[in-house]
């Protein structure tokens, strides 16, 4: 296995030879025999060993049993104790969710704040087909049915090729020590019931079934190999991207594709949405209607679907402006000053007469009832029909903040000014105000 091992890596891995390598290594024996095969290939590596405290004394032994390999090796290890259980109930999550949360996260930390370059873990081909598996049981597209990657990011997972057969060879053949860890007996976890009885069923049926399986994941990665580009090339034609993050879906060419919900399952995966049923029917609801995930909302509005990230802040209602300040930072950057003379007023700089403005002055966001004068304009107008005529989408709209003095608007902000407190031939005091 170790030339098998080093061919592989020759082939797909070259670029780790001068590398500084994390191994992720829990003491079980695909990680003891991932060590101990980059030990013998004479790379630069180090041991990172999380103690997640789940089995008591067990998980101690564990990292005794992997601090007293590495130290007899010379291999600098790191080692990390968690209380998973109170992470878990802190931040209502089940173990195994935790217990992965917990160890990336501190998996990246060791990788920035050392410098190393990449980490390893010890995930096979057997892995690989029960998290297919697992998938299928689930319901999933066609990335969920391509197993584990050989990389991600930084992780990289060199041993995906091989079996755990091969893996519990070499070991046995090289004396190779490991600890068995109990939970992996018991089929309260999916995993394990899916490990102890539908892959031997599946063994039984066909003897050569992994090989099997990983031709058909090889025929699966060059299949979704196609689908990105495909889906790529469409997704320029659909949608437009604007600098801040919010991503418009136009729903007149989206309709125009034979299985438009296809396309959006494939763009809109990666950002945790589950209710995949009502995001494909908002392409024909009501605008207004959205959909959440953790971290984002896409909303129907007229002739587009919008994507955008929740808030991450709770925002101030209103923000006030004393008599004299010079300057606002916050929610806008805005710069007042007196002045003498006026120039024309555009979108983002106005110029109001003092003496018809009430201090404090306040920024705040719209409301239902509010109206203005637009400024060279006679009589009033809703702001709700002004950014209709505007062609506002619902996202403009939440954007939008206004200055105010004495509840009534002054300037819809870097938009239109109200005709009420513009400079006349009687004015005596002129304030500019600009939006920097």
């Amino acid at each position: 296995m170790l030339i098998k091992f080093q061919k592989h890596l020759d082939k797909n891995f070259s670029f780790l030879k001068e590398k500084k390598l994390f191994l992720a290594v829990s003491g079980g024996i695909d990680s003891m025999v991932l060590v101990e095969l980059f030990y013998q290939l004479k790379y630069n590596i180090s041991v990172l060993h999380c103690n997640f405290s789940l089995r008591n004394l067990e998980s101690d032994a564990d990292e005794e049993f992997v601090k007293s390999y590495s130290n007899t090796k010379n291999i600098p290890i790191f080692i990390q104790k968690f209380d998973t259980k109170q992470f878990a109930l802190d931040y209502k999550l089940s173990i195994q969710v935790a217990a992965r949360k917990l160890r990336y996260d501190w998996f990246y930390e060791q990788l920035n704040e050392l410098n190393f370059d990449f980490i390893l873990t010890a995930h096979h081909l057997d892995d690989s087909l029960e998290t297919f598996l697992i998938n299928l049981s689930r319901g999933t597209g066609l990335d969920g049915l391509t197993g584990i990657p050989s990389q991600n990011d930084k992780i990289i997972r060199p041993l995906l090729p091989f079996s755990r057969e091969e893996i519990e060879n070499y070991a046995n053949e090289n004396s190779i020590k490991w600890r068995e860890d109990s939970s992996n007996t018991s089929d309260k976890y999916l995993r394990n019931k899916i490990r102890h009885t539908i892959v031997p069923i599946l063994k039984e049926i066909n003897p050569n079934f992994l090989d099997s399986f990983q031709k058909t994941q090889n025929h699966l990665y060059d299949a979704q190999s196609i689908v990105t580009d495909g889906e790529y090339i469409i997704f320029k034609e659909v949608v437009i991207e604007n600098e801040d993050g919010t991503i418009y879906f136009n729903l007149k060419k989206l309709l125009q594709l034979p299985n438009y919900s296809a396309y959006l399952y494939q763009w809109l995966q990666e950002f945790e949405f589950t209710a995949w049923q009502d995001i494909y029917d908002l392409a024909h609801a009501q605008s207004g209607k959205k959909v959440f995930s953790e971290n984002y909302v896409i909303l129907k509005d007229r002739d587009f679907l919008i994507l955008y990230a929740k808030k991450s802040v709770d925002i101030i209602e209103e923000y006030k402006i004393e008599e004299n300040q010079l300057e606002v930072k916050i929610p806008l950057n805005l710069s007042i000053c007196k002045v003498q003379d006026i120039s024309e007023t555009t979108s983002n700089c106005i110029f109001v007469d003092e003496n018809k403005v009430q201090f404090p002055l306040i920024i705040r966001k719209w409301q239902e009832a509010d109206y203005f004068y637009p400024f060279g304009m006679k009589g009033k107008k809703k702001l709700s029909k002004f950014f209709k005529d505007e062609k506002f989408s619902m996202i403009d709209k939440s954007n939008v903040w206004l200055l105010c003095s004495n509840n009534e608007i002054v300037w819809i902000i870097n938009k239109r000014f109200d005709d009420r407190f513009k400079v006349t031939n009687t004015t005596t005091n002129i304030l500019k105000i600009t939006i920097l």
